[in-house]
């Protein structure tokens, strides 16, 4: 008989959770929270598929893919990265506020503040626009803080130009390119070395969100960022040159991401067709265009806003955790 394996040697020292039981109970408490905030506002709690058959054209996200290998002519489907076309088409069916806690998936993101599979809150308010959603997220990570910290103080309410025109010291939408990058340099960020022949400017100013911007946010409260470039829209409406989108964060650890949405099926096929072209340049995985979603929005999606916040980062913040791995019961080395 041989000894243990390498895997079997590792799976017997690193088979506990790496959560504390009392973080563990934490999260339990602040998802029965979630539930009592929704059910007071009259939101239906509802559940769509985790395994779909079109996964998202967005170049920033990529889907794990999942292959069914009992038997010839396996289907191939995808975990979600998020239950958002599928809400839509609820919506678009007659529904009316709709919420849901769910587990998402998404290949390549690993770190300090990411696992490939999360927790995810997404809902959807009808009538309303991108500013009146972001108070109803104020008011639910006060709920959510109440029994375990201080109450933050008043959050900070930023329009994406302002935000970069005061950390960067460049404007996002009118600046050169070239002149996004000096600032960068100034702030002695340099570019990394795919992005230094021709830069991109959506991609300058992603790295100076995530370098520069984003951790100039207080720490002690949540910032709400809102009106972002146009071509950084995704699946929400466009005034002029800014999108009616935001972002909110609680010092540079972004928690969740909203719209105005985008009811108009021709110009959301646009945009998906934009991103294919983008995913061929970049030599990234085909995919298909979910039909079933556009079909929906034809038919024709009520007004409303939308927004999903990463539940197990508002855990971290709830509990003063530093890494996501202090909040999850089981990460992906250990799953």
């Amino acid at each position: 008989m041989t000894g243990p394996t390498a895997a079997a040697a590792t799976a017997g020292s690193d088979w506990p959770p790496t959560a504390t039981l009392q973080r563990l109970q934490l999260r339990a408490r602040l998802l029965a929270t979630v539930r009592q905030y929704f059910a007071a506002s009259g939101a239906l709690e509802v559940e769509t598929p985790a395994l779909v058959r079109a996964p998202v054209t967005d170049v920033h996200l990529e889907a794990l893919r999942v292959v069914d290998d009992t038997g010839p002519g396996s289907v191939a489907g995808y975990l979600q990265t998020s239950p958002e076309y599928a809400m839509k088409r609820l919506l678009c069916a007659g529904a009316g506020d709709i919420y849901q806690v769910c587990r998402v998936f998404r290949a390549g993101e690993r770190g300090r503040r990411h696992n490939p599979e999360f927790t995810m809150i997404e809902w959807y308010r009808r009538d309303i626009d991108h500013h009146a959603l972001m108070h109803d997220v104020e008011a639910l990570v006060r709920a959510l803080l109440a029994e375990h910290r201080e109450p933050p103080p008043a959050s900070l309410y930023l329009a994406y130009r302002d935000a970069f025109v005061t950390a960067l010291g460049a404007d996002p939408l009118d600046a050169p390119v070239a002149e996004l990058v000096a600032a960068l340099a100034r702030c002695d960020v340099a570019l990394p070395d795919s992005m230094r022949r021709t830069p991109a400017r959506d991609d300058v100013l992603d790295l100076a969100m995530g370098t520069v911007v984003a951790e100039s946010f207080a720490t002690d409260r949540l910032t709400f960022l809102y009106d972002f470039p146009a071509s950084q829209a995704a699946l929400a409406q466009v005034r002029g040159r800014v999108a009616s989108r935001f972002e909110a964060f609680w010092g540079p650890l972004e928690l969740a991401n909203g719209f105005h949405e985008l009811g108009a099926a021709a110009e959301q096929r646009s945009r998906f067709e934009a991103d294919l072209v983008a995913r061929r340049a970049n030599c990234q995985p085909e995919r298909d265009i979910d039909e079933r979603f556009l079909a929906a929005l034809a038919h024709g999606l009520p007004p409303c806003a939308g927004v999903a916040l990463g539940f197990d980062r508002l855990v971290m913040v709830a509990a003063g955790a530093a890494a996501i791995d202090e909040v999850v019961a089981f990460p992906w080395e250990r799953a």
